[in-house]
């Protein structure tokens, strides 16, 4: 305790003369995770029908018993199982039992609070699994989810590490009905839950708790092949009344970092389903959109600037868009994806997020199931790769897979949408000159990514992707590895090189003469996890013309690094204080010139409690400089420059205080809620929109002046109630507000409010009625999304819905005058349907 209390005094010393930005996204959002604050009663309700728990022997002394020690030998079972979630099949009665979990959150490899079997065996076709859970069947917490949404549930579930390379599994999860969450886990990347895979699970609630039923067919794994096949395997439960207690087959260091490495394993797969699967999944979208046009070219509003353009809104022609993806299995490990015309129509809108103030792009996750196939394999520490840059293909391919212990996967794909300009575009005579000899045209895209196991848990890796259209010509590769130093340590990193031939300026967004650019980044990652004293290093840097179009760069010609440290106490279940935690954060960014940009200096205190409840409360203090070459030409003997006045940098101190917690007292309601505020945030003098002029002093005598940015002080607060009154019905609100005041003028630079409304009612497992309203105060932006759907099976789905987009109390987007009521925007109705056929070659 008295090292603890001394690195404690040591953080808060670095950060008591100063204070300074938000919490990073690592710091803030990381601390909402399921298990992060674990505890369960003093006590709790005993069943006379469930055996005991108990501490398996030798785990004091830090020694597996036998039966976890060694590989579990599966049955074969000679017949398939009905999966009704029973467990009454005689099948059962020859499975191999995984028993005897430990606690492994909030406790420490201690007895759960409630026990768990898990049976398996398998088929030649089939891997199955069954849970037997007790527990006080009238507090299970259970709802109706769509897929991949349990987490507010109670669930069970296994991680499958099907090639035992202790890299990456399966992991396969699901609550008390049956209801599926599946997703890849990938050491040091955590779980992506957007892939899907084809399997069948049914639970019942029972006298004792609740049982359920899992078989998931051979052909929908990847796995190596062989006799004595060996898997790794973990097996979780988790209790959400407990403060989410997470229960474990395997028991888990604390001295020791990562998942994979403590798995157990099982063994015997004999006479298994190794043939080739072909799928194919054709799609019909029938839609029909209506969009608000001008009524008046570019010429005639410029030549006559009183003239009001009113607009009009045009509806298409009902638009049948036929599409056909195929997955192609040529051996247990290697797959080829194909796509056609596919249909790519998000049935999940985008979050809504700030936008005012922004210097840099803003990024939005991949939400397409043909991309998503394989994505673990192209990620790496900087973002060569984001399929989100490929926005509207014809045909794609890709081919993934491991041989031995080469991970590979090649993406090539043919992108319609930079020569896809609308019949306004092609038809305005201000316009036409400057985009004909791009009109349909397509750009052209390759990835090739290999991933070599290099002795237990490291690796190395090449990446190369390359972007082709008129005048736009990015190469990239790239070299990156991961190494475990240490039982606690490891060590990532990542070097690129990019040549691009284009005519536009990555740092300042100008279009330049057509030339060619070389360009050089890297990034690296140290951690250190301890039980309680854990901390790290991470940075990345790119240069002034680095470029990946496949990619998503948020900025160039800088340097990053942070460092943190934090101590964390040792966990007490039966404590009010569950556990409590300080961390601090120390990051920089330099240019490649050798420049000061940032700096800042955070430090965080939490405290966890029952009920799945915890608080942070941080504070911060920091600078940041901005060149105005950042933003656009600089000054010179015959150019102004991009900032007003003889400076042509500017700089501010920062000071930030927030605080922020959640809580989940019951199933029914769940509450996060975040508050802060910076002093000396930098308002970069874009504006706020048509609502809010630009702030800054020589704006307000010249609103057409060079940039002017300043100083000001920053107003966040956010939060996020979600209320389940029923098992099928959940509701979600989101609000959000920022405001930004300069200092020298005292004028709000821009005021965002963001309100996101979400219901959604699941009439049964695969049946769901959504309704999304979004509002955005800065542009008076309203927006709605109705859809219901039917999804039994990745792959086969039917939908049916409606978008909308209104402006209200607005500016027209073709004058600029203010325009009283609603305007609709856009409109789209629309049907989707797919089906999934599937064939054993």
């Amino acid at each position: 305790m008295k090292r603890a209390s001394i690195l404690i005094a040591a953080i808060l010393l670095l950060n008591f003369a100063a204070f300074g930005q938000q919490p990073t996204a690592d710091s803030a959002a990381g601390a909402a995770t399921p298990v992060a604050s674990p505890s369960i009663p003093t006590t709790a309700p005993a069943l006379t029908t469930a055996p005991a728990s108990t501490i398996p022997a030798g785990r004091a002394a830090g020694v597996l018993p036998p039966e976890k020690a060694q590989p579990v030998r599966l049955p074969r079972f000679e017949k398939p199982l009905v999966i009704d979630g029973k467990l009454d099949d005689e099948a059962w009665k020859d499975a191999a039992v995984l028993k005897d979990f430990y606690q492994i959150q909030p406790g420490d490899n201690i007895a759960p609070s409630k026990p768990t079997e898990v049976l398996i065996g398998y088929d030649s076709t089939n891997l199955y699994i069954g849970f037997r859970a007790f527990d006080d069947p009238e507090r299970v917490r259970v709802n109706v989810p769509k897929r991949d949404q349990i987490l507010d549930d109670d669930y069970v579930g296994v991680l499958l590490d099907t090639y035992d390379d202790q890299r990456k599994a399966y992991a396969l999860y699901f609550n008390p009905l049956g209801v599926q969450q599946d997703g890849i886990l990938t050491e040091a990347q955590g779980v992506d839950y957007n892939p899907d895979f084809l399997m069948e699970s049914k639970g019942l609630i029972t006298k004792d708790g609740y049982t359920l039923e899992v078989a998931i067919p051979f052909k929908s794994l990847r796995y190596k092949t062989g006799k004595e096949l060996l898997w790794g395997i973990h097996a979780y439960r988790h209790i959400k009344r407990f403060n989410d207690e997470e229960s474990s087959w395997m028991p888990r260091s604390r001295d020791r970092s990562g998942t994979l490495n403590q798995e157990g394993h099982i063994v015997g797969f004999e006479g298994i389903w190794r043939g080739r699967t072909l799928e194919l999944i054709p799609s019909l979208t029938l839609s029909e959109t209506g969009n608000r046009l001008r009524t008046m070219t570019i010429d005639a509003l410029q030549s006559n600037p009183f003239f009001l353009d009113p607009g009009r809104f045009l509806n298409e022609p009902i638009k049948a868009d036929p599409g056909l993806t195929a997955k192609f299995g040529i051996t247990p490990t290697i797959t080829l994806d194909l796509a056609l015309n596919p249909d790519f129509a998000q049935i999940e809108a985008d979050q809504l997020v700030l936008r005012a103030n922004q210097r840099f792009p803003i990024f939005y996750p991949e939400k397409r199931p043909f991309f998503l196939e394989g994505v673990d394999i192209f990620q790496t520490l900087i973002s060569v790769v984001n399929t989100r840059t490929i926005v509207d293909p014809d045909v794609a391919a890709k081919l993934t897979g491991k041989k031995g212990r080469t991970s590979f996967g090649l993406l090539v794909a043919s992108d319609n949408a930079p020569g896809n300009f609308t019949e306004e575009e092609r038809t305005d005579p201000a316009i036409l000159p400057f985009i004909e000899r791009f009109i349909d045209k397509n750009s052209y895209i390759g990835v090739l990514r290999l991933k070599r196991d290099v002795g237990k848990e490291n690796s190395l890796g090449l990446l190369a992707t390359t972007y082709n259209f008129i005048e736009q010509h990015n190469h990239v590769g790239s070299i990156d590895g991961r190494f475990r130093v240490g039982p606690q340590s490891t060590f990532e990193f990542q070097l690129l090189g990019t040549n691009s031939r284009n005519t536009f300026d990555t740092l300042t967004g100008q279009l330049t003469p057509y030339q060619v650019k070389n360009g050089f980044g890297y990034a690296y990652s140290y951690a250190q996890q301890g039980r309680h004293l854990r901390y790290g290093a991470d940075g990345e840097g790119r240069t002034r013309d680095y470029r990946a179009d496949v990619g998503f760069t948020r900025r160039v010609n800088t340097n990053y690094d942070i460092f943190n440290i934090g101590y964390y106490s040792e966990p007490n279940p039966n404590a009010r204080l569950t556990s409590w935690r300080v961390i601090n954060y120390a990051s920089t960014n330099f240019d490649w010139q050798g420049r000061l940009q940032y700096w800042n200096n955070e430090t965080q205190a939490g405290a966890n409690f029952k009920k799945q409840t915890y608080f942070r409360v941080g504070f911060a203090g920091g600078y940041e400089r901005v060149f105005e070459e950042e933003f656009g030409t600089p000054r010179s003997a015959t150019v102004i420059g991009a900032f007003a006045g003889p400076d042509p940098e500017r700089s501010a101190y920062l000071k930030n205080v927030f605080a922020y917690g959640s809580t989940t007292p019951n199933k029914q309601i769940s509450l996060f809620v975040f508050a802060g505020y910076k002093w000396g945030q930098l308002d970069f003098d874009f504006g706020g929109g048509p609502k809010y002029a630009r702030a800054s002093p020589a704006a307000l005598l010249d609103p057409n002046a060079p940039l002017d940015p300043g100083p000001g002080n920053q107003l966040e607060l956010s939060a996020n109630l979600t209320y389940q009154p029923t098992a099928a019905l959940r509701n979600t609100l989101d609000y959000s507000k920022t405001r930004l005041r300069r200092r020298d003028t005292d004028l709000v630079a821009f005021n965002d409010n963001i309100l996101s409304l979400r219901s959604t009612y699941q009439f049964t497992r695969f049946t769901f009625l959504r309704a999304r309203v979004d509002y955005e105060s800065l542009f008076s932006n309203i927006r709605g999304q109705f859809l219901l759907g039917w999804t039994p099976n990745p792959g086969t789905s039917f939908y049916v819905g409606y978008n909308d987009d209104l402006n209200r109390n607005f500016y027209s987007p073709f004058t600029g005058q203010f325009e009283p009521g609603f305007r609709r925007n856009g409109r789209t109705f629309f049907i989707k349907v797919s089906y999934l056929f599937q064939r054993n070659l």
